[in-house]
């Protein structure tokens, strides 16, 4: 029953993010963005990339913005209150996912994120190292890599999930997602995804076009983790290394239909 709930919702979202062209706010690192932006245009989304805390603010507070992206991989001091613009602009009104890159690493993004996490995100995205930092488990990063398995995170990602009232995903080998209380497996994906600079910050960008269309948060994440890891096995499929698979994803997504998430969904 499950499984046909979310490949079905994962199918909507899909349809909706090419009918309705949800506008995403990217407050990413400079070194992801534009794979962020190629990769939200594939999937139908309109992505926008702003670093002024004046028209941050002005953006979210208009209310244009479907949801938006923190992103902490090259953050400053400026970027961080840029990003508290947005977040206060947003209030209850705006879904927003919270990308938590390499908090447990360096002490200037894990404190930050602790008072993100306070202010309510709709949505966490990270790998297992992140999430178990985050949730205060103690587990170190090597940078933005992870140095465990997603599989090590999971009761860290209910935690997270229950304390924050965020839903969680936990990225890797095998995705995990998580609302406190349910927990449910994906399989899809290639370990090329982890050759290519920039695909999970990606990842958290799609998650906020999915949060924007979504009829629940625990959907946006299920598609969020579906979309990227089928685009993944059928870009391998094709891809030469990691060069060519970083094109290849783009083309997977934008040419993803419905059938092929109905045929290649491995929720396990």
């Amino acid at each position: 029953m499950e499984k046909t709930r979310f490949i079905e919702s994962t199918c909507e979202i899909l349809k909706q993010l090419r009918e309705c062209s949800p506008l995403v706010l990217c407050l990413t690192n400079s070194v992801v963005q534009p794979i962020t932006a190629n990769l939200l245009l594939a999937a139908g989304a309109a992505p926008v990339m702003l670093c002024d805390d004046k028209e941050v603010g002005e953006l979210v507070a208009g209310g244009a913005t479907g949801a938006f992206l923190v992103n902490l991989g090259t953050l400053s001091e400026a970027q961080a209150q840029t990003m508290r613009t947005a977040v206060e602009a947003a209030g209850a009104r705006v879904p927003w996912v919270l990308d938590p890159v390499a908090v447990g690493a360096l002490s200037l993004r894990t404190r930050f994120a602790d008072e993100l996490l306070k202010k309510k995100p709709t949505l966490i995205r990270g790998n297992a190292s992140e999430i178990m930092a985050l949730a205060g488990f103690g587990a170190s990063a090597r940078g933005p890599e992870s140095t465990c398995g997603s599989d090590a995170a999971v009761e860290a990602a209910r935690k997270l999930a229950a304390q924050s009232g965020a839903v969680v995903l936990v990225t890797g080998a095998v995705d995990y997602v998580t609302d406190g209380t349910e927990v449910f497996a994906f399989g899809n994906g290639n370990a090329l995804a982890t050759r290519v600079t920039g695909v999970g910050c990606s990842m958290g960008a799609l998650a906020a076009a999915c949060l924007a269309v979504a009829q629940t948060p625990l959907e946006a994440a299920v598609a969020n983790a579906l979309i990227m890891g089928i685009v993944g096995d059928i870009a391998a499929e094709t891809a030469r290394g990691s060069g060519s698979f970083a094109v290849e994803l783009i083309d997977a997504l934008y040419n993803l239909s419905e059938n092929d998430v109905r045929a290649r969904a491995r929720i396990l």
